[in-house]
């Protein structure tokens, strides 16, 4: 099949159609409009074949991560989605992987209103590139440099529930049929907290979303903000499922450590604190407090209780090259 005929077939018609794209799919560029008092937040992720999923993961699912994980990244800046480039590589074409990996992709772009506007595809290894863009007001942006010691540490959702399932996928963690699949799909099929993002503007002092671990993720605002952070770790937020297939010491260690959550941890000063429950109520997202920002740079205390509680030896998922 030619590169223009593929397109075609699967991509240039039926997701979600923008009123603010003025020239989409079929020409050398896209053309869009950015509306006034708006400003534009970019993000970039390429998902490789056995690096960012397994070598026999669904289609449907790898699209729908793939999208997932870049509206992730806008939510984390407190930004509203808008459009999606994809590059897809691929070895051969299989007409029934593309079409269920294009029913992933527009199942995520249609739910949050979002349009594929171009891309390429070529002949090679299996991986995608997707660009997403979205809108901020100014000076509303969520960054990683703005926490401050005092502020206090919250997490959206549950922590470790897409570790575990990885787990239950690679056959190292046994689960029963109703937990199996919602382990599973956790990490089949990660909620990017858009809404939670764009009610948090105004009142986080920092956030980042937690792709490679939450002690990893939290240290990069840690490091970008010159401070330190105590964490309760009997607070961390665990699903009944979660809790329910491995021993409490396993279940912190996937909180901890365990990648590919896409929760949001985000701090909020004293003053703010009191307005999260308004804010965040209407999206539905549960969020924990489970700790405080220090001024201890640099430097993670860990409590159980009162009972100081040991680093763990994993510190996250991180490239090698």
């Amino acid at each position: 099949m030619k590169e223009f005929d593929l397109i075609g077939r699967y991509f240039a018609a039926g997701g979600y159609e923008r009123k603010d794209v003025v020239v989409g799919i079929g020409d050398d560029c896209a053309v869009t409009t950015v509306a006034p008092n708006q400003q534009l937040a970019i993000t970039t992720d390429t998902l490789v074949s056995g690096v960012h999923f397994l070598k026999d993961a669904p289609a449907k699912s790898v699209a729908y991560k793939a999208v997932a994980v870049n509206l992730s990244d806008l939510a984390a800046m407190g930004a509203e989605p808008a459009w999606i480039s994809l590059s897809l590589a691929m070895s051969e074409v299989d007409d029934a992987w593309l079409a269920d990996f294009a029913e992933g992709m527009y199942e995520l772009t249609q739910y949050y209103s979002v349009q594929l506007i171009g891309g390429d595809t070529v002949r090679g290894p299996l991986s995608m590139t997707i660009t997403a863009q979205g809108f901020v007001p100014p000076g509303n942006e969520l960054k990683r440099s703005t926490a401050r010691p005092g502020d206090w540490i919250f997490v959206t959702g549950t922590l470790g529930d897409a570790a575990a399932g990885l787990a239950v996928l690679q056959k190292s963690l046994d689960a029963g049929d109703g937990v199996r699949e919602y382990l599973i799909n956790r990490h089949l099929y990660p909620t990017p907290r858009v809404a939670a993002g764009t009610a948090l503007r105004r009142l986080a002092s920092a956030c980042i979303d937690v792709s490679d671990g939450f002690l990893s993720d939290l240290g990069h605002i840690l490091r970008n903000s010159a401070c330190g952070a105590h964490v309760q770790v009997d607070q961390l937020p665990l699903s009944a499922q979660l809790n329910d297939c491995v021993s409490p010491d396993k279940a912190r260690e996937y909180a901890l450590t365990g990648g590919d959550d896409y929760e949001l941890i985000f701090t909020v000063n004293e003053e703010q604190r009191g307005n999260l429950e308004t804010a965040l109520g209407s999206t539905g997202v549960k969020f924990t407090c489970v700790g405080q920002i220090t001024g201890n740079a640099g430097k993670v205390d860990l409590k159980l209780g009162d009972a100081p509680f040991p680093m763990p030896e994993l510190s996250g998922y991180e490239h090698s090259f």
